[in-house]
C-alpha cells in the first residue's frame, strides 16, 4: 500500500489537505452560525428578558 495518494483513516476518503480544507470551512461556518444566533437571543433578551 505505498499508493501516493495514501487517504488516513477509517472510511475518509480525505487526503489531509482535503481534510484541512473541510475542516477551516466547517470552523468557519460553524462559527459564524454561532455568532448570529448569540446576536439573536441578544436582541431578544434587550426586547423581552425571560429571567
Amino acid at each position: 500500500m505505498s499508493d501516493p495518494d495514501d487517504r488516513f483513516g477509517l472510511r475518509t476518503y480525505l487526503t489531509p489537505e482535503e481534510a484541512k480544507e473541510f475542516h477551516k470551512l466547517f470552523m468557519t461556518s460553524f462559527i459564524g452560525f454561532t455568532a448570529v444566533a448569540v446576536a439573536a437571543h441578544a436582541l431578544v433578551w434587550m426586547w423581552k428578558p425571560w429571567l
